[in-house]
């Protein structure tokens, strides 16, 4: 098959475009040229900035395009409508944010998605981003931007869009850092602060079977829209970071801080401490970590054990780059002010609410 990646030298892309590859597939990529010049040199680059122009890919065909950096309605609409005389598929990565309430365990492709008002979305179109987009950029407004999105590649391409809202990608070379900081946090040693409970349960997806999965998936000519993370159940965070701990060999002595204490002291769920949403029914994000992807899996998404995935991400630490500090994470909590919280969580036992150990060395 001959494959289109808009994007494809960022974590998701990257990996798509490598499985495609692997798989005897003939890509092409177009980008702005930004990031990862060095990277597959024998593969076409068309270079072109997909919200100024898509005139390079004119008279051109290929049997699948794969868009992996849509952020606006805008941007996909003009891409999936200006290629929809040039491929018989398109498939469009979107998120689990798109959906319009994480009050629910168990959300489906069905679930209700997020929109914005008509002020709302032309306020979000004009946002200018400069470097490597990210969600952060549209803040509040991202998940309803991508349900949008999807919207506008399906109506382009009726019935021939596959659409993958994908939850917590992890692995090497994921720009976030969200992942990368606790097992390179474990690996560090010492006291780890270590939020909530440690049976409460996570989700996440190994970057390379989400990228196989997808590219199976195209192949097939699979379409409709697809929730893609982890099965419910089958991590916890303490079972996490024990693995980290396993793995890296590092002497961490985790102490497991409620998340009343946490969220009194003002952290961020999830941007301060990755991986931890508050479970109180106020937090209005509890089912963000339990989303439903059996539709997925029956159509054969696949996970690799979690201790694969934390040695590959060790391993692509210990080579050298630092975990990323850009506008999507750095408000991951600092050394100080861990050490802050620590020390204000051991003068104040009267704050364990939870009724569990604070220490599991």
């Amino acid at each position: 098959m001959k494959f289109l990646i808009l994007g494809g030298t960022l974590f998701l892309g990257r990996r798509i475009v490598e499985a495609a590859v692997a798989r005897g597939h003939e890509v092409t990529l177009f980008n702005r040229g930004i990031h990862g010049r060095d990277l597959f040199p024998s593969l076409e680059r068309i270079a072109g900035d997909r919200t100024l122009s898509l005139h390079p890919l004119e008279g051109r065909r290929w049997d699948a395009v794969v868009d992996t950096s849509g952020f606006t309605p805008s941007q996909v609409r003009a891409s999936a409508e200006f290629l929809a005389g040039a491929v018989e598929h398109y498939t469009f990565i979107s998120s689990i944010a798109a959906y319009a309430d994480f009050q629910t365990i168990g959300i489906a492709e069905s679930s209700p998605a997020a929109a914005l008002s008509p002020e709302e979305l032309s306020a979000a179109e004009r946002v200018e981003v400069k470097g490597r987009v990210t969600s952060a950029a549209y803040g509040g407004w991202f998940g309803a931007l991508k349900a949008m999105c999807e919207q506008a590649a399906e109506a382009a391409l009726p019935g021939k869009t596959l659409i993958v809202r994908p939850g917590l990608i992890v692995g090497p070379h994921d720009p976030s850092g969200r992942f990368a900081y606790w097992v390179a946090r474990v690996a560090k040693g010492g006291m780890v602060l270590a939020p909530g409970r440690p049976d409460r349960g996570i989700q996440l997806i190994d970057v390379g079977d989400l990228a196989e999965w997808i590219v199976g998936m195209v192949e097939a000519g699979g379409t409709g829209v697809y929730n893609a993370t982890g099965p419910d159940g089958v991590s916890t965070m303490g079972r996490f970071l024990e693995e980290c701990r396993r793995i890296t060999g590092g002497g961490a002595e985790f102490v497991w801080v409620g998340e009343d204490f946490l969220l009194d002291n003002g952290v961020t769920p999830w941007v301060e401490l990755p991986l931890w949403i508050s479970e109180r029914p106020d937090g209005a994000k509890y089912g963000f970590l339990s989303i439903d992807s059996s539709k997925a899996i029956g159509s054969g998404l696949r996970f690799r054990p979690l201790d694969r995935t934390i040695f590959d991400t060790f391993e692509w630490l210990s080579a050298g780059p630092a975990i990323p500090r850009d506008d999507q994470n750095r408000s991951i909590m600092s050394a100080a002010r861990e050490a802050e919280l620590l020390r204000l969580w051991s003068a104040a036992p009267g704050e364990r609410r939870d009724g569990h150990e604070t220490r599991n060395g």
